[in-house]
């Protein structure tokens, strides 16, 4: 049987109708809000150009970065094409991968890459937590990937970011610095006094800012041994080499 339906329930329907739709378009606008953010303040880095007096004092120039030197340390480079476009900060048991890109004069894309980094891991079948660390918001994630023996496994990795003037700095942290946070200070470090020299050239959003080798600089491939030598890298950085490359998410 059909019954009729008083004009109170029909007003009570129309009613609640009416604050879904409105909910949805806060939360829309609240996510919009959220993702393109302006660059937040960078009290303790990472650095443009042009805040730091000398950049190349204490670090290593490699162009679009200048990337601070510890003793013990390591330092690769990702190469895409005939391009530099990352490089690898290996610590002991641990690394960070440093990678800028252009961005927007007044807007942040640290959140909406966030979300795409994200949805891409889930994608894939691992697990990603958004959680607020030492650098702000960042990814902690399970990535799937296939062990030595062929068979599947997952790799703890941590996304950190931070955005700055026209350029946004990503970075990448594996090993025991993303299996155990509290152990990653010195990668973290490394990532704030990082300074990243965007240039004054058009780039589109997003394009990566390319890296150059120092002059003294010799490329080795993977897992080549080297005898040591008289250069500026002996003293505790080691030669650069090339690394292997981390699927950039965009």
């Amino acid at each position: 049987m059909f019954g009729r339906r008083n004009k109170k329930g029909a007003a009570e329907d129309a009613a609640g109708e009416a604050e879904q739709v409105v909910d949805s378009v806060d939360t829309e606008a609240e996510e919009q809000t959220r993702v393109r953010l302006e660059p937040e303040p960078r009290p303790d880095g990472p650095w443009d150009s042009t805040e730091v007096r000398d950049p190349a004092e204490g670090r290593v120039d490699l162009g679009g970065l200048f990337v601070p030197g510890v003793d013990g340390m390591e330092l690769r480079v990702e190469v895409a094409g005939d391009a530099i476009v990352a490089a690898t900060v290996v610590l002991r048991d641990s690394a960070v991968q440093l990678q800028a890109f252009a961005a927007p004069k007044r807007e942040g894309i640290w959140g909406e890459v966030r979300e795409e980094i994200a949805s891409g891991i889930t994608q894939q079948g691992g697990i990603v937590d958004e959680v607020e660390g030492p650098l702000g918001w960042e990814l902690r994630a399970q990535v799937p990937v296939q062990l030595p023996d062929g068979t599947s496994g997952f790799q703890v990795v941590r996304f950190i970011g931070v955005d700055g003037p026209r350029w946004f700095l990503r970075g990448v942290i594996s090993g025991q610095g993303a299996v155990q946070p509290q152990a990653a200070g010195l990668l973290e470090q490394i990532f704030r006094d990082t300074v990243v020299v965007r240039g004054e050239g058009p780039m589109a959003p997003r394009d990566p800012i390319v890296l150059k080798l120092p002059n003294d600089a010799q490329m080795v491939p993977e897992g080549v041994q080297q005898q040591e030598e008289g250069s500026r890298f002996s003293g505790g950085m080691g030669q650069l080499q090339r690394g292997p490359e981390i699927t950039e998410v965009r």
